[in-house]
């Protein structure tokens, strides 16, 4: 029996977990616009990019910041992040 309940727990903990570790990079409707097809896997040119983060609100932007400063966050979104350091002026 303790170990249904342990094991529960550990469920119950790792759903709650995975929820809270999905963030504004893992949004696609914040991702799509500095990609070139709907897959997300060709990113847009520099100049793209920069204008797609230049409509961005400042709240989004300093979200996806953040994100990209978190190893763990940041390693599925590595090429994104570097080209988006380098657009706000981190690299």
């Amino acid at each position: 029996m303790k170990i249904k309940t342990a094991f529960l727990s550990l469920l119950a903990a790792s759903v709650i977990a995975g929820t809270a570790f999905a963030g504004i990079l893992d949004e696609p409707k914040m991702m799509a616009p500095f990609f070139t097809d709907k897959t997300m896997k060709t990113m847009k040119s520099d100049a793209q990019m920069k204008k797609v983060w230049a409509k961005m609100s400042k709240k989004n932007q300093t979200a996806m910041m953040k994100e990209c400063q978190d190893a763990a966050m940041s390693k599925p979104h590595a090429e994104f992040c570097a080209k988006l350091n380098a657009l706000a002026g981190h690299a």
